[in-house]
């Protein structure tokens, strides 16, 4: 099936992965907190760039976040914020 370049996309994460993606937010966030990191600040960093060095290996927070894509994280992210 090919595709037009002119089509818009539209995806949707399952309910379980929506729960997994804000457990390991959290969890990030608070082992950043914990370290003395800007967790916003260094968030935005690693989806950005890509670079998981911006993410502390605490709490394995580190190889938790790599296993989820970024644009999902960015899908979290945008989706919560507007339900506010």
């Amino acid at each position: 099936m090919s595709r037009k370049f002119d089509e818009t996309v539209h995806f949707k994460i399952n309910a379980e992965k929506d729960n997994y993606i804000k457990d390991v937010l959290e969890n990030v966030y608070e082992s950043l907190t914990e370290k003395g990191y800007n967790p916003v600040n260094q968030l935005v960093g690693y989806i950005i760039s890509g670079d998981p060095a911006y993410i502390t290996s605490y709490n394995d927070a580190r190889n938790q976040i790599k296993k989820i894509d970024r644009n999902e994280l960015v899908e979290e992210l945008l989706t919560k914020y507007m339900e506010k």
